[in-house]
């Protein structure tokens, strides 16, 4: 398998320093980082990853409205995007699928399963 790029949007650094670097070791995968929703915007249409992973929980712009912009673009409408969250209840989780994502990471979650959940979601080949 040719190493998947993953754009992690999330404005909490250690998050996104955990994330990077099980997904670098564990998988062998590039990943970029954005500490913002509109940041994450910007790389996302540039960049063009494999994946996005997008939290929900942000200042100034949340994740849905992240989401709902990346699928409003032509640029970005068909990156496959997981939600990361810590709202695990069940209608936080019917609401969110309902959004048009490709799956759910609850956090806080495991650093070294991060790839094996990302593979599980999206269906790629291990």
């Amino acid at each position: 398998m040719t190493a998947k790029r993953i754009l992690i949007v999330d404005d909490e650094y250690d998050i996104r320093a955990v994330a990077e670097l099980a997904l670098k070791t564990v998988a062998g995968w590039q990943v970029l980082t954005a500490a913002s929703g509109s940041e994450g915007l910007d790389k996302a249409a540039l960049e063009q990853p494999d994946a996005i992973l997008l939290d929900v929980m942000m200042p100034e712009m949340d994740g849905i409205a992240t989401l709902q912009a990346l699928q409003a673009n032509p640029a970005t409408e068909s990156i496959p995007i997981i939600l990361m969250t810590a709202k695990a209840q069940a209608a936080d989780q019917r609401r969110f699928a309902e959004l048009g994502v490709a799956g759910i990471i609850t956090k806080p979650f495991k650093a070294m399963q991060l790839s094996a959940q990302v593979v599980a979601v999206l269906g790629w080949q291990p």
